[in-house]
């Protein structure tokens, strides 16, 4: 019995020791190189590594690539289907993306669409082939698997706009025009306006995240980016009701992903159902984070909505929240093009609607100038 009794109270005082380190996940220390500026005349890939989309919005978004002054190339396997909803199976996905990735002649990929898939490309695709081809992917939603995989690999990546909606908007607005810019070689600095949920702070870290619903399930693998150890994490999520957003939201910190968290980037949430007693999903998320005492920015146009403004995923960057409104910038080589985030929504609304045929006329203008200088130097 006193046996017993003393192994009992040995295993209560070692109980708090042992939870507390299934709590605390490895860390490390994440560094990437940021991938060459594209000339006039470069090739871009395009594929499909997740859910297949019409061949005309492919066809739509080449015409634009090609008003920007590059090449556009697609992939051999794009335009298959596979099981009614995949760009064919997870070895021809991944046959057009390691395609692209080694084709010396390749300077960037542009991904067609998300949806779901790249996790079936998680184990793959090795790291050294990331690693060993350090170029421009190009991506959002579901491609946030890819994002956490470059940024492992040690190659930044950019979170923005893909063919599908490129072909959508006509190329036109900042969240391409934007795109194209730091394919050239701009570095985007961004100004926001003050937000009532915003908390207050200053941080610098390495930039990773996405998707929630993407991100989250590869939480310990060799495809997370979250065990950076001093990381500004974005989320945006689209069509997840709140109480599953908390769900993931409390799988991160079950994760201890926000103890080594520097800051947060809170991204659109378009289309998510409040059925929760929160006013948005922002005052959510908001509620857990305000006990980590780390900045945090809220409604940063990026995601789903209709200004999707490129992130640079894996970079360097600083993150400054006040009263008075916030600033994202990125510690890079180029030429730095501050960003209003308030422009980017007005230009949305013009009596109502955009008007496409001036913007679209402006635009084609701007190319017109930038590629034939980009030619003379």
């Amino acid at each position: 019995m006193r046996k017993c009794l003393i192994i009992g109270l040995m295993a209560l005082a070692i109980l708090p020791a042992c939870t507390k380190a299934s709590m605390n996940r490895p860390t490390l220390t994440l560094s990437c190189v940021q991938p060459t500026s594209l000339q006039p005349g470069d090739r871009i890939a395009l594929i499909s590594p997740s859910y297949s989309t019409p061949m005309a919005n492919v066809e739509a978004a080449s015409a634009i690539l090609r008003e920007w002054g590059f090449e556009p190339v697609v992939g051999a396997n794009v335009g298959k289907e596979y099981l009614g909803h995949y760009a064919g199976t997870p070895k021809e996905r991944l046959a057009d993306l390691e395609w692209a990735l080694k084709d010396p002649s390749i300077k960037a990929i542009l991904c067609n669409r998300g949806g779901y898939g790249t996790i079936q490309l998680t184990n793959m695709l090795s790291e050294q082939t990331l690693s060993a081809h350090p170029k421009w992917l190009i991506g959002f939603s579901d491609i946030t698997t890819l994002h956490a995989m470059e940024t492992r690999a040690g190659v930044m990546s950019i979170h923005g706009t893909m063919c599908s909606l490129m072909a959508k908007s006509q190329g036109v607005g900042l969240s391409n025009t934007l795109l194209r810019d730091i394919l050239y070689g701009a570095v985007p600095r961004y100004e926001l306006p003050p937000h009532p949920l915003s908390l207050p702070g200053h941080a610098a870290g390495t930039l990773v995240g996405g998707n929630l619903c993407t991100f989250t399930p590869i939480l310990g693998t060799e495809a997370d980016a979250t065990l950076g150890d001093d990381i500004i994490l974005f989320i945006e999520e689209v069509e997840e009701d709140m109480s599953h957003i908390d769900r993931l939201i409390n799988t991160l910190i079950l994760n201890s992903v926000f103890d080594h968290c520097k800051g947060v980037v809170l991204g659109e949430f378009t289309d998510c159902k409040t059925n929760l007693d929160f006013g948005s999903v922002e005052e959510m998320i908001c509620s857990y984070l305000k006990e980590y005492r780390i900045p945090v920015l809220c409604g940063f146009p990026a995601g789903h909505g209709d200004v999707n403004l490129p992130l640079l995923m894996g970079a360097p960057v600083t993150l400054d929240v006040s009263a008075e409104g916030a600033t994202l910038s990125f510690g890079l080589n180029g030429r730095t093009e501050t960003i209003s985030t308030e422009a980017a929504l007005a230009e949305l609304q013009d009596d109502g609607e955009p008007n496409e045929e001036k913007q679209s006329k402006i635009v084609r203008a701007f190319n017109f100038i930038k590629h034939y200088d980009g030619i003379k130097r």
